[in-house]
């Protein structure tokens, strides 16, 4: 029960991280800037969390030289998972932005299970895990994009082939779930999770910085967020993202990736509703409508469906 509750418990975490970033990306106006904010202060909160809990920064020479070279990749990844759903918005609009990701998400941790990827433990799939995946992706389907399809609201908003586009959605979510496998190594490897996540984090904030400095050139951008009249939460983001890293370099090699990603998914749609519902952290509300709840309740079942079998 217990990496169930850690498991939905960061993904409200992540929901609530999306409505503040949102807002300091409103501020200071570039996603990428605001993206390379809030991984520095992530990068910070899980350097102080491990000086608090005494834990060393360094890493042996033989872990550099004998482990493979995709363990210390997780926080590209990230940014990498972060920048396309950047790109992906103008061209296939915000629904579709949700759930390409998401199924390539639920997708490669399935197979990552199964085939005991990336040194993970072995889960083979069973008949009735596959009908769990299927409930759980329709929940969330139901959930983030039935609303719109039911109010006749536009899925994309640009014209041209979509098609493309979904792919590098789906593949960006790929992606996503691999990062979560990495770290969950990486923590096993350094004997912390926490240090895997700073790990990530760091290197996560170098490939931004790189980013910032090819597309803008400086980082001018960023005092907009600071002065009279901005909400002191709007640099807790990072906190928030560490967080989340944290939870998930933990659970993977606890539950398996695929676990790992539906239960987080079930936590971040759950959060976003409640944002949603109550305007929380300067989102605009809109409140939740009954199929929505029907498409939570539909999640949930396939959740018991994994979990129990």
């Amino acid at each position: 029960m217990l990496p169930i509750t850690i498991g939905i418990v960061i993904g409200i975490i992540l929901s609530l991280q999306t409505a503040v970033n949102s807002r300091l990306r409103g501020f200071i106006g570039s996603p990428y800037q605001a993206s390379f904010v809030s991984f520095t202060i992530g990068t910070l909160f899980l350097a102080i969390v491990m000086c608090v809990q005494r834990e060393s920064f360094g890493i042996t020479p033989t872990t550099l030289t004998t482990q493979p070279w995709w363990i210390w990749i997780g926080g590209l990844l990230g940014v990498i998972f972060l920048t396309t759903n950047i790109l992906l918005f103008p061209h296939i609009g915000g629904v579709q932005t949700a759930i390409m990701p998401i199924l390539g998400q639920v997708l490669m941790g399935s197979v990552i299970d199964n085939f005991g990827w990336f040194h993970s433990a072995q889960q083979p799939l069973s008949a009735v895990r596959v009908l769990g995946l299927l409930l759980a992706l329709t929940g969330i389907i139901i959930t983030v994009a039935l609303p719109d399809l039911l109010a006749h609201r536009p899925a994309t908003a640009t014209t041209g082939n979509p098609w493309p586009w979904r792919l590098l959605g789906i593949v960006t979510g790929a992606l996503g779930a691999t990062q979560t496998t990495i770290n969950g190594r990486l923590g096993l490897v350094l004997h912390s999770p926490l240090h895997a996540a700073f790990i990530s984090f760091l290197i996560g904030t170098l490939g931004l910085l790189i980013i910032v400095i090819v597309v803008h050139r400086s980082f001018k951008e960023i005092k907009r967020a600071v002065g009279r009249g901005k909400p002191w939460w709007i640099w807790l983001g990072g906190a928030m993202g560490g967080l989340f890293v944290l939870g998930n370099a933990y659970l993977a090699p606890i539950i398996g990736t695929g676990q790992t990603v539906v239960f987080a998914l079930l936590g971040q749609i759950t959060g976003g509703l409640l944002v949603d519902q109550f305007g929380l952290l300067g989102a605009k509300r809109k409140p939740v409508v009954a199929v929505q709840l029907l498409g939570l309740a539909v999640l949930i079942g396939g959740v018991v469906l994994i979990r129990l079998f």
